[in-house]
């Protein structure tokens, strides 16, 4: 079905589009979000998302579902990334000391919802959630983290230590508060 979707897109199709729009416009909102979590900001970087999705979509070439949706995804986290370095001005802070000695074991968060989480990620400084979405959601390694965001390896390593260091204080303090003592 997403192939006739896409041949026809290529054929200049509007309701297509507009057919392709309506199926993912959700996920990718949710990915969209992760890194842009201002409701306005995020709308804007989507509809850019959607913009360069078709006019990019005739050089596609389809091999199955999962890779027009993997490839999706990455248009969609590339305008985000764009969006939060030209006009967020990100900060990340390079740490020369070696940070992977000091990543500590994840806490497990299996008592939180998933708004929860979301909503704890979101209140990150960008740099951190940023890192962070990019390293535990998407998969990219440090060394692709820094080619995309311009930035050394040792630093990305870093804004995912601070990230886990600040969502772990956030999970314990949102524990402590559902549940009137501290998780540790």
């Amino acid at each position: 079905m997403v192939e006739r979707l896409i041949r026809r897109i290529k054929d200049h199709d509007r309701q297509a589009m507009a057919e392709l729009y309506q199926q993912f416009v959700g996920l990718l909102s949710s990915v969209c979000y992760r890194y842009v979590p201002s409701d306005d900001d995020a709308k804007d970087v989507l509809q850019n998302s959607f913009i360069k999705i078709f006019t990019a979509i005739s050089s596609f070439k389809y091999q199955n579902d999962n890779s027009f949706l993997a490839w999706m995804k990455r248009v969609v986290t590339n305008e985000a990334l764009d969006f939060l370095k030209n006009r967020k001005r990100i900060t990340f802070v390079d740490i020369n000391d070696n940070i992977q000695e000091k990543i500590e074991e994840e806490q497990s968060v299996e008592l939180l919802s998933a708004d929860d989480l979301h909503q704890l990620i979101t209140e990150l400084p960008d740099g951190y959630r940023t890192v962070l979405n990019l390293f535990v959601f998407e998969g990219y390694s440090h060394k692709e983290i820094a080619q995309l965001l311009g930035i050394k390896e040792s630093s990305s390593a870093s804004q995912f230590f601070h990230a886990k260091r600040m969502l772990e204080k956030k999970i314990n303090d949102l524990m402590e508060e559902k549940n009137g003592k501290r998780v540790e």
